[in-house]
């Protein structure tokens, strides 16, 4: 199961017949750059490219009226003149004799790209589409938007599929206003956009596109808004979203992002629904940035590592307001929120607070430095390619003997590779532990692994260590990976594994302890939470203090250690090694007791090679003395680790 790429080249074909400054930036240059930039990249031919087929009208006709759909079928015999007289009709709209055409091509690449996903086809899966769809209704277009490309393919897997649980994601700038009307009563569809806002004064500047308007009927708090009110949010606002609100309540039921953190996103994505990830391509008019983070998706959803975050991972206060306004809308009807300790909750009909003054529309000097910023972080990306080229093998496992129990995916390479003898013995000196043979051999096979890794070779591993070994082979490879390249090393240790006594606190690695004894002398650098005994627990602690925490540290290595008895099932110990590839650029290396069954082995080793995790099971509660210990260890953590906030505290 691959990558699909949905396109067809008649696409291309609608383009602005008159002088339109307002509407010329949707142009079918959108579409060639993308394509151009993922034939560069080689990506476009890894994936399995699809050509799209033209939408019927009776799939039209599960979203727009009878009446609209004929109107636009007859815009294929108009002049240019009557074009133009009819396109001012709508808001930000242009029509060419072509526009029926491509309208529905758009659709019908959405509609082939759910079916390939939904019948096994392909695992996930990008339609490079336009005109785009997300701001059209039932009986108008808005905004460049002609048919709603989204919704119709949501309808359509509904109705084909039986789909019970739908997420929409909405990443546009501008908020999809079309998809929130057709969905907002409809409790089967989840519609979570994030969007620039400035308290109202941002097209399309609609009431219903702040925080609280959450739905109604029986699709109250389905409908998910989380509305910027200023200009320049960046990296750690967008991810910061996903962790605080948009992930929480998928697993119970001009902004400054640069290109790599759509491949983040994507990531994040991806451990829903078992990977089934449609995108459609909507916005996106700067056209370089557009390609490249079509470019930093797709290797996403190939299962490439994604590229480490660039810049400080500090949410902007403006985006802790948007947060905190959009939690305590949603409070009342999702109990993870509750349970979070989201801000007190907002009467109905009652806005956000103004808060800081919404700065004016661009000027000139400011789309000048918008421009500005966009290229730098191009040229960010760019270095960022040189520095972190994808490895020439994306996972390996090194085994203490054959396992025939293991069925790792096509690609995963088995390690024979060990470290030299007598410089295993140098670093297993200390320990008594690793004195014997068995547990010697393991070592030199961890050490010689956790080397292709720092060295570029590898991506991420798995290696497996005895059991009376494992507390100290976790100290060394600690040890080994800050004296050869790593600069920041996060390790979460799972179970019974203290931190090693000679470990410093001197910001090179955060020490994260689940479910092991409490630390004796905590500190910002040393971290330790009780293991949490439901489901609703253990995504509390992974979403509201792991991954926060890692992001906050940006490490460059990140080891998971499963020690003797450490609780996790199967799929908690793949969601958990899945989350962490984002932080440090797919740099994760899991060590595993050889006690382990051979199923959490192939689970792990299929999710570091950028499979979907299994899934978690149903929905339960987290109990109150693991939210109690959550709550506090937020508290106490905050005001080093920015990531962890979810309010401004300076409000």
């Amino acid at each position: 199961m691959g990558t699909a790429l949905v396109y067809h080249e008649d696409m291309t074909a609608t383009r602005l017949l008159w002088d339109d400054p307002e509407c010329e930036i949707e142009c079918p240059e959108r579409l060639t750059t993308a394509l151009e930039r993922l034939q560069q990249h080689g990506l476009k031919q890894r994936c399995l490219q699809l050509v799209a087929r033209e939408a019927s009208e009776a799939e039209l006709g599960l979203v727009h009226s009878p009446e609209y759909v004929a109107l636009l079928q007859g815009t294929q015999a108009l002049g240019t003149r009557e074009l133009q007289a009819l396109s001012k009709e709508y808001d930000a709209v242009y029509l060419h004799p072509s526009t029926f055409h491509c309208a529905r091509l758009a659709v019908g690449a959405a509609l082939q790209l759910v079916d390939a996903v939904l019948t096994g086809a392909v695992r996930n899966g990008l339609a490079l589409v336009r005109p785009p769809g997300h701001h059209s209704q039932r009986a108008t277009a808005n905004g460049f938007c002609v048919f709603n490309n989204v919704a119709i393919a949501a309808k359509h897997a509904q109705q084909k599929h039986g789909l019970r649980r739908i997420l929409i994601v909405d990443w546009d700038v501008h908020h999809g206003q079309g998809i929130q009307y057709i969905f907002e009563d409809d409790p089967s569809v989840l519609y979570f956009s994030w969007h620039r806002y400035e308290h109202g004064h941002f097209w399309p500047c609609l009431r219903e596109s702040d925080a609280d308007a959450v739905g109604r009927g029986r699709g109250l708090g389905f409908t998910v808004n989380l509305p910027w009110n200023q200009v320049g949010m960046g990296n750690a606002d967008y991810v910061a979203a996903f962790l605080h609100v948009l992930l929480p309540l998928a697993f119970e039921g001009q902004m400054l992002a640069t290109p790599e953190c759509f491949a983040h996103l994507t990531h994040l994505l991806q451990v829903l629904a078992g990977g089934r990830v449609c995108a459609v391509l909507e916005g996106g008019y700067h056209l370089e940035s557009l390609s490249q983070s079509v470019c930093m998706m797709v290797r996403a959803l190939l299962g490439d590592p994604a590229l480490p975050l660039s810049g400080p991972m500090e949410p902007h206060g403006s985006a802790l307001e948007s947060l905190q306004c959009v939690r305590a809308a949603q409070a009342p009807h999702w109990v993870s929120l509750q349970q979070q300790g989201a801000a007190p909750v907002l009467s109905p009909g009652t806005p956000c607070p103004e808060g800081r003054p919404s700065p004016l529309p661009l000027g000139e000097p400011q789309f000048k430095a918008v421009v500005t910023q966009a290229a730098a972080a191009l040229s960010s990306l760019l270095d960022q390619l040189r520095l972190h080229p994808t490895p020439p093998v994306r996972v390996a496992v090194a085994l203490i003997a054959p396992d025939t129990g293991l069925a790792l995916p096509p690609g995963v390479l088995c390690e024979e590779g060990s470290l030299p003898q007598e410089e295993t013995q140098a670093w297993a000196r200390p320990h008594e532990a690793l004195a014997q043979d068995g547990a010697l051999t393991a070592l030199g096979k961890v050490l010689y692994l956790l080397d292709r890794i720092l060295d570029g070779q590898v991506s991420s591993g798995m290696a497996a260590t005895p059991v009376p070994a494992a507390a100290a082979t976790l100290d060394v490879a600690v040890r080994y990976g800050l004296s050869h390249g790593a600069q920041r090393l996060l390790c979460v240790a799972v179970g019974q594994l203290d931190r090693p006594p000679g470990l410093t606190d001197d910001g090179r690695n955060l020490w994260l302890n689940i479910g092991g004894e409490e630390a004796a002398a905590p500190s910002m650098f040393h971290v330790s939470v009780p293991l949490p005994v439901t489901t609703g627990g253990f995504l509390s602690c992974a979403l509201a203090l792991v991954l926060p925490l890692a992001y906050s540290f940006q490490p460059d290595l990140v080891l998971v250690a499963l020690g003797p008895a450490h609780g996790l099932r199967d799929p908690q110990a793949a969601l958990l090694a899945a989350l962490l590839r984002g932080p440090a650029g797919g740099r994760v290396f899991a060590l595993v007791d050889e006690e382990s069954t051979p199923q959490l082995a192939t689970v792990l080793a299929r999710v570091l090679n950028g499979e979907a995790p299994p899934s978690l099971g149903p929905f339960s509660m987290a109990a109150p003395e693991d939210t109690q210990a959550l709550m506090y260890l937020r508290g106490r953590l905050e005001p080093r680790w920015k990531m962890l906030q979810c309010c401004d505290l300076a409000a």
